[in-house]
């Protein structure tokens, strides 16, 4: 990845929180990641169609590859590399398991001989090294040389020639030497390789302690990499995703049609009003304000179907946004149940202080995991509607007033558990609203840090609903700062397609 992260100095004399660590000495200090990227300004370009041979393809998937993990590092502050183990009774788990204790057993096997066979164990020695240098800066010559001449794999082959191979004083300074350069986090797992007498055992715990300070390496560098991601992202996303455009001049046909979506959704919504002007041109196009086109496609993808591609420039941030979809689902049952349950029960429960609250604590565990296919919504909505008609009665029985009867239970869950129902009156009306709150957050300044006002029958969720709502503006306000004028260049076309073709496509818009 074609990064800059500038390091100084003062970080070589200190261990590196949560990652590899450094000794006092910067010869121990981490290799940062060099740049060849530009910050030179981008626009959109137009390319003549053409042929796309495989390596452009392959190219341009790299460079989306680069463009993905660049975003998700600065705008997920938890990103990091995590080891992982493929599961044991797993296939692909199991025929790894039996392939390294093969391997290990027929080391061990070759040290046992007499003499003893060292070729297998001279080719971890030469591995171990390796990893040990990828560990070090250029500069860091001291242990550089020392690591190359105590882990000479020739040397070591001539001492095993005669007989004469120190294998446990080798082990002994890989591992001193790993102490120096591990996390903090690691020091208890070097305690451990101390401790451990069998060779071949310890070896095989040598090159997983290695593995875990491989991904502390690769996590302090994300570490460090974030704020400069941070600073630079914008035109970084739009060098590269420039970059995919020439190699792929189809890798905006998913974004065009999105927008051509949204573009028929507005003149839908007006065809009524323009027919009906007197003296109205029925063939010409009503004025579409640009800004609503792209509000209106934003909007959409709240109710996207994750199952089809999203449109190519929001990928980046396809997962957050499939996401903030399922919670507003979550959200939106919530508000449904509690509005059927206060037009149902009546004023008894109104000014109930917290059973609003109270309702909402009940309905979210049983929501959780609503977007798996192993769901069952149904299910769900007759255990909350229990549940909902359990703390009605008590809280109308502490109060001394009469509780549900029969009837009315069975009439409180049958209108919950008609939530599902397609058209259902309670679930399209707070839909609406939810979409009108959301469509009111993008109308916003985005320097605007204020909420617009909560539509009724969601103040219930008021809190998560402006949370989401402002991970969701955060995300759309990053997307047209870094997209902007690729989004520009394709309304252009689509809505004033009387302006003189080289214009329109030559011209740079302005954020």
């Amino acid at each position: 990845m074609p990064l800059n992260d500038d390091q100084s100095s003062d970080s070589d004399s200190s261990r590196l929180s949560e990652s590899t660590a450094s000794s006092s000495d910067s010869e121990y200090s981490r290799q940062s990641f060099n740049s060849d990227s530009s910050s030179k300004p981008s626009s959109p370009a137009s390319s003549p169609p053409k042929m796309v041979t495989f390596d452009e393809l392959m190219a341009a998937a790299r460079n989306l590859t680069n463009l993905t993990l660049a975003h998700e590092i600065a705008v997920n502050a938890n990103f990091c590399i995590k080891h992982g183990d493929l599961p044991q009774n797993s296939f692909a788990g199991t025929v790894k398991q039996i392939l390294h204790k093969a391997f290990w057993d027929c080391l061990e096997s070759e040290l046992n001989e007499d003499p003893p066979e060292y070729e297998h164990a001279i080719k971890l020695f030469a591995e171990i090294k390796e990893i040990l240098l990828s560990f070090l800066t250029p500069g860091a010559n001291r242990i550089q040389n020392q690591i190359c001449e105590v882990l000479d794999t020739d040397l070591i082959r001539q001492q095993a020639e005669h007989n004469a191979v120190d294998i446990h004083g080798l082990a002994n300074y890989i591992i001193n030497t790993m102490g120096k350069l591990c996390a903090p986090i690691r020091d208890n797992d070097i305690k451990q390789l101390k401790a451990t007498g069998n060779i071949v055992e310890l070896l095989r715990q040598i090159f997983h302690v290695l593995d875990l300070m491989k991904m502390d390496m690769a996590n302090y560098t994300i570490q460090n990499l974030r704020p400069y991601l941070q600073r630079n992202l914008v035109d970084y996303e739009r060098t590269k995703f420039q970059e995919i455009l020439e190699e792929t001049p189809s890798a905006l046909d998913l974004t065009t049609e999105w927008i051509k979506e949204s573009i028929e959704d507005e003149l839908s919504s007006t065809s009524d009003e323009s027919t009906s002007s007197p003296g109205a041109d029925s063939s010409s196009k009503p004025n579409l304000s640009p800004t609503l086109v792209l509000n209106n496609g934003y909007l959409k993808l709240l109710q996207w179907d994750y199952h089809k591609t999203i449109p190519e420039t929001l990928i980046t941030d396809e997962v957050r946004l499939q996401e903030l979809r399922e919670k507003l689902n979550q959200l939106k049952i919530i508000a449904c149940v509690c509005l059927i349950t206060n037009n149902t029960v009546g004023a008894a429960i109104v000014n109930v202080p917290d059973l609003a609250d109270q309702l909402k604590r009940t309905s979210f565990p049983l929501l959780e995991g609503m977007n798996k296919k192993t769901f069952d919504l149904k299910e769900a909505l007759n255990a909350i509607s229990v549940q909902i008609c359990s703390q009605v009665n008590r809280s109308l029985s502490e109060r001394g007033l009469p509780t549900l009867n029969t009837e009315m239970q069975n009439n409180l869950m049958g209108q919950i558990a008609s939530i599902v129902e397609e058209n259902n009156p309670v679930s399209s009306l707070i839909d609406k609203r939810i979409q009108f709150f959301m469509k009111s957050l993008l109308a916003l300044p985005s320097f605007q840090k204020c909420m617009p006002t909560m539509p009724g029958g969601l103040s219930v969720i008021q809190t998560e609903m402006e949370f989401v709502g402002s991970q969701y503006a955060s995300i759309v306000n990053f997307n047209k700062q870094v997209y902007g004028p690729f989004y520009a260049s394709i309304l252009r076309k689509l809505l004033f397609s009387e302006a003189p073709r080289g214009k329109a496509e030559t011209e740079a818009p302005a954020n």
